[in-house]
């Protein structure tokens, strides 16, 4: 039998500790030396990161164990494809917001580009390779963006424009995903160039997408094969 996180553990004891964690850096580790900024914020960042929303609502709501469903992942895709928009979208909320207050957390803490690249990059690999379920998360499409939204926003939007166009087109998420970070790398490159961003933050988009694209190597593997779930199929129990 798999092991099973008990879920009623983190809305009692961990998110708490968490969220007085990161209120506890926030005030008091702006005056510390930089190693230990970091040492504090990309540990908090990791453990933000690796908090599995989708697996928590889906125990809470409907008593199952997405990691039993369609992909077997725990991101918003397969959330959707196993119990619907209104679970997928508060899951798309939380993972957003992963990202999004580890980036935020670096900013006010360290103060540096490179400080929010690298917790922006501990949340992507909480998220994908979460401490709380046995190193089996996501994919981190969601987590990844959360931070980008911060750091580069006009890109952020692009790739996310990029995404939807793809989808709804192919009907394909992983499609999406997959050519909307190729589109985000490249105008994250672009704008770069021209002095709009921060050179450094191209390492955050280059180096997220290669975690993303590679997570989703099963995903390109059945869309070679012509058997990749579109948009809208409903997941299915795993053998």
């Amino acid at each position: 039998m798999k092991p099973q996180l008990p879920p009623i553990m983190f809305p009692l004891v961990v998110i708490p500790l968490l969220a007085a964690g990161v209120m506890i850096v926030w005030l008091v580790m702006p005056h510390e030396a930089h190693p230990a900024q970091y040492v504090a914020v990309l540990g908090l960042s990791y453990l933000l990161g690796s908090v599995p929303w989708g697996y928590m609502l889906l125990v809470w709501r409907r008593g199952l164990d997405i990691r039993e469903y369609g992909s077997g992942r725990t991101g918003m895709s397969n959330v959707l494809r196993t119990a619907g928009g209104k679970t997928a979208g508060l899951v798309f909320a939380l993972d957003l917001g992963k990202g999004l207050v580890a980036v935020l957390l670096a900013r006010e803490v360290i103060g540096t580009t490179s400080g929010e690249v690298a917790a922006g990059l501990c949340a992507l690999v909480g998220h994908n390779w979460p401490v709380f379920l046995q190193f089996r998360g996501g994919r981190g499409i969601l987590t990844g963006f959360g931070g980008l939204w911060v750091m580069a926003p006009w890109v952020a939007a692009i790739g996310t424009v990029a995404f939807i166009f793809i989808t709804l087109i192919s009907r394909y998420v992983s499609l999406g995903s997959v050519l909307g970070l190729i589109i985000t790398c490249i105008a994250m490159l672009a704008l770069s160039l021209v002095g709009l961003y921060s050179s450094t933050y191209t390492l955050y988009v280059f180096l997220g997408s290669a975690i993303i694209i590679w997570q989703h190597r099963d995903n390109i593997r059945r869309i070679r094969q012509g058997n990749e779930r579109r948009l809208g199929n409903p997941a299915t129990k795993l053998n």
